[in-house]
C-alpha cells in the first residue's frame, strides 16, 4: 500500500479500509477487534466516516454483540449514520479491501503513523500562527512545539483517559440470559419505551423475587441454603420513564394482589363473624354473671363465658392477602407486615425507601428490619403485634429505580456501609438515553405481553399457595460451577485485584448469583410444573453472567457514593494538570515531589501518591520506571507523563 500524495494530508485510504475490513472479519472468539483498537482510535482515521465505522464496531464488541457488515448496518441505520458511511454496500466493500484479517494490526500501525504524521504538520502550522511575522517570544513557542512533539514521539498511542469516579464500556444488561417469555417482554417494553434494557430487566428480577423470594429456597450445599429473594435498584435520571416501564413490568402482581383480596374476601367475613359472635356470646354470659341475685350460677356463667372467649381466640382470621407494600413504608410498620405475611416486596418507580432507610424522617435509621428480612433472620420487635411476637424467615424483596444521587444519600446513612445493608443491593446504573430516543416506537405486541402477564400471574399464585417454604437441590455439575465461582471470586479479593476495595458486597455475591439462578430456574420451570428439581449448571453460568453484570456496576456506583480522600486529591492534581506554567507552557511530565506543589493540602510526597497511582490507573498519568538513586533505603524518583488532553487546545477542559 502507498500513501496518497500531494496537496492532501497523509493518509492512506487503503490501509483504513483494510484496518476496517479486519474487525468485520474477525468473527466471533477472536480478540482482533480490541488489539487493533488498542492500536488505533477513532481519531486517527483521515476519512470521517471510517471515524464512525470504527466507533460503532468497538461499541458493540465491547457490549459483546457481533460483529459483521450485516450487523453494523444495522448499528448504523439505528444511529442514523448508515447513508453517510456509504450505506451496507460500503461495509462490504471494506471486507472485500483486505487481504487479510490477520494483517489487520499492521493496517492499523499504518493509519496510526500517518495520523501522527498530520498532527506534526497541524502542530507545526498552530504554533507558526500563533508566533506571527511580530512574535517575540520564540523560546516559548519552542518549548511549547518540543512538548508536544515529544508526545507524538512516544510509540504508543494514548487511549481516552476515564473520568475520575467513572469506569469506562459499562456492560448492557444480558438479556438473552433470562428465561425466554422474560426476555422477551424486557426487550419489547424497552424498545417501546426507549430506555435502555437493564431498568426492564432489573424489574424483572424484582417480579420473580417477589414471586419466590421466602417461599422457595436454594440449597448450595448441606448446610448453605439462600433465600430466592434480591434487593434490587436500577439507578437514573429523571425524565426516564422510569414509571412506564416499572408499570409494564409489574402489572400482573398488583393484578394477582387484587384477585388474592378478592377470593379471599368471604373467607375473611366468614371467619370474622364467627368470631365475633363467639365474643358476643361470652360477653352475655359475662353478663348474666353481672347480674345481682342469689339465683345465678355465677361460677358456671363464667366458666361457660371463658370457654366461649378461648373459642373465639382459637377462631383465626386470615389476613388480606398481601404481596407487596408500599414504597414509602417505614421500617415499625414493615416489620409488623413482615410478621404477618412473612414474605413482601417493596417495589416503587422513585427512590422514596432509600430515603426512609437513611432516616430522614427520624432521628436514627432503623436499618435492623432491612438487614435480617434480606438473610432471613428471626425478626422479632416490641412494635410487632402481640399476636405475631416474632417472625422466622422473613423475606423481603427490593425493587426501586430511584435518581443516581438518592444513592449517595443512602451511603451518607450512620451504618449503611458497616452494618452491610449496601452489600445487600444489586446495582445497575446505565446511561440514559435522553436526546436520542426515537419519536415513533413499536407498542409491545399483544402475544408477548399476554405471555409475560398470564406465566408470572401462575408463578405468582403456584408459589403463594405453597403451604410451608420449598428447598430446591443443585445438581453436581451445577455444584461444581458454584465451586469454580467461589475460586475466581477468591483470587479478585486480592490486594490490587479489582474487587480487593469491596470485600463486603463481594462477599455475597456468589451467594446472590445463587439467588438469581434460583429465580431462573423456576421461570423457565413454571410451565411444566417441575420447578421442584435440581438446578442444572446451565442455569448456575446464566446467573453468572447476570451478576458479573452488576458487579461491573456495582464498582461504579461504589465509586460514586464513597467518600475517597484519594479520589478528591487526584482531582486537585488533575486541575493543577490542567493549567498551563506562568510561562504559559504546559506540563509534559512531573514527578511526585512536583504534584506536591498542587495544593497546599499536600505536605509529604506520600500524601500525593494515592492520588497518582489513582490518576495512572484512570490513564491521565504514565509511570516511567522510577531512576536508581545508588543510596539504600532510598527509593528511586519515578516520572509521570502527562496525557495529551490535559495540554492548551484540544484538552480535557475544551472536552
Amino acid at each position: 500500500m502507498t500513501s496518497e500524495t500531494g496537496t492532501a494530508m497523509p493518509h492512506d485510504q487503503e490501509a483504513e479500509q483494510a484496518t476496517l475490513g479486519a474487525m468485520l472479519l474477525a468473527g466471533p472468539g477472536h480478540d482482533l477487534v480490541p488489539e487493533i483498537a488498542a492500536v488505533v482510535g477513532s481519531e486517527d482515521y483521515y476519512r470521517p466516516a471510517h471515524a464512525t465505522i470504527h466507533t460503532a464496531i468497538t461499541d458493540m464488541h465491547a457490549a459483546g454483540l457481533p460483529v459483521d457488515p450485516i450487523t453494523v448496518a444495522a448499528r448504523l441505520r439505528e444511529t442514523g449514520d448508515l447513508r453517510r458511511v456509504g450505506d451496507v454496500s460500503y461495509l462490504h466493500a471494506l471486507v472485500q479491501a483486505t487481504p487479510t484479517a490477520a494483517n489487520g494490526p499492521y493496517y492499523a500501525e499504518i493509519v496510526a503513523g500517518l495520523a501522527k504524521a498530520r498532527r506534526r504538520i497541524e502542530i507545526g502550522t498552530r504554533l507558526l500562527a500563533h508566533g506571527g511575522p511580530d512574535a517575540v517570544d520564540a523560546e516559548r513557542i519552542a518549548a511549547q512545539a518540543a512538548a508536544e512533539l515529544t508526545t507524538l514521539g512516544t510509540n504508543d498511542r494514548w487511549p481516552d483517559p476515564i473520568p475520575l469516579g467513572s469506569h469506562a464500556g459499562l456492560p448492557v444488561f444480558p438479556v438473552s440470559a433470562l428465561t425466554p417469555w422474560i426476555g422477551e417482554q424486557v426487550a419489547a417494553v424497552a424498545e417501546f419505551t426507549q430506555t435502555p434494557p437493564d431498568l426492564a430487566a432489573t424489574m424483572a428480577l424484582a417480579a420473580l423475587s417477589t414471586a419466590a423470594g421466602g417461599r422457595v429456597h436454594v440449597e448450595i450445599r448441606p448446610g448453605w441454603r439462600e433465600q430466592s429473594n434480591l434487593y434490587l435498584v436500577c439507578a437514573m435520571p429523571p425524565a426516564s420513564r422510569k414509571s412506564d416501564v416499572f408499570a409494564a413490568m409489574t402489572e400482573p402482581i398488583y393484578d394477582v394482589e387484587r384477585q388474592l383480596q378478592d377470593e379471599s374476601r368471604a373467607q375473611i367475613i366468614e371467619a370474622e363473624t364467627s368470631r365475633e359472635a363467639a365474643l358476643a356470646e361470652a360477653e352475655g354470659l359475662m353478663a348474666k354473671a353481672r347480674k345481682p341475685g342469689d339465683g345465678v350460677d355465677r361460677t358456671a356463667l363464667v366458666a361457660e363465658a371463658a370457654a366461649a372467649k378461648l373459642l373465639a381466640e382459637e377462631i383465626h382470621v386470615p389476613p388480606k392477602p398481601r404481596l407487596t407494600v408500599s414504597g414509602d413504608i417505614t421500617p415499625e410498620p414493615l416489620a409488623q407486615q413482615l410478621a404477618i405475611h412473612r414474605c413482601l416486596a417493596a417495589l416503587s418507580p422513585e427512590g422514596d425507601l432509600f430515603d426512609i432507610i437513611a432516616g430522614r424522617y427520624s432521628a436514627k435509621p432503623n436499618l435492623g428490619v432491612f438487614l435480617q428480612a434480606h438473610k432471613g433472620e428471626r425478626l422479632q420487635t416490641d412494635r410487632i403485634t402481640r399476636e405475631q411476637p416474632s417472625v422466622d424467615k422473613p423475606a423481603l424483596t427490593i425493587g426501586i429505580t430511584p435518581q443516581p444521587a438518592v444513592l449517595q444519600d443512602l451511603a451518607g446513612a450512620p451504618g449503611a456501609r458497616d452494618r452491610g445493608l449496601l452489600a445487600r443491593f444489586l446495582y445497575a446504573l446505565p446511561p440514559s438515553n435522553l436526546g436520542y430516543r426515537k419519536t415513533r416506537t413499536t407498542p409491545v405486541p399483544e402475544p408477548v405481553a399476554q405471555r409475560y402477564r398470564d406465566l408470572l400471574s401462575r408463578l405468582l399464585r403456584t408459589l403463594y399457595a405453597l403451604p410451608e417454604p420449598v428447598t430446591v437441590p443443585l445438581t453436581a455439575r451445577a455444584d461444581r460451577a458454584v465451586e469454580g465461582l467461589q475460586e475466581a471470586l477468591e483470587v479478585s479479593l486480592r490486594p490490587e485485584q479489582p474487587l480487593s476495595h469491596l470485600l463486603d458486597w463481594a462477599g455475597k455475591l456468589v451467594g446472590h448469583t445463587a439467588r438469581v439462578a434460583l429465580l431462573l430456574h423456576v421461570a423457565d420451570r413454571i410451565q411444566g410444573e417441575t420447578w421442584g428439581q435440581p438446578v442444572d449448571e446451565e442455569v448456575i453460568r446464566r446467573a453468572a453472567e447476570i451478576t458479573d453484570y452488576y458487579t461491573q456496576h456495582a464498582l461504579v456506583v461504589f465509586d460514586l457514593i464513597s467518600s475517597d480522600p484519594a479520589t478528591e486529591a487526584a482531582q486537585t492534581i488533575l486541575d493543577w494538570l490542567r493549567r498551563p506554567r506562568t510561562d504559559g507552557t504546559w506540563r509534559t511530565a512531573i514527578k511526585r515531589r512536583d504534584a506536591v506543589a498542587a495544593s497546599r493540602r499536600f505536605r509529604t510526597v506520600s500524601q500525593v501518591e494515592p492520588a497518582l497511582a489513582l490518576l495512572e490507573a484512570h490513564g491521565y498519568l504514565r509511570a516511567d520506571e522510577p531512576l536508581r538513586t545508588g543510596r539504600a533505603g532510598h527509593p528511586g524518583t519515578a516520572t509521570y507523563r502527562v496525557h495529551p488532553s490535559l495540554r492548551g487546545e484540544g484538552g480535557a477542559d475544551a472536552h
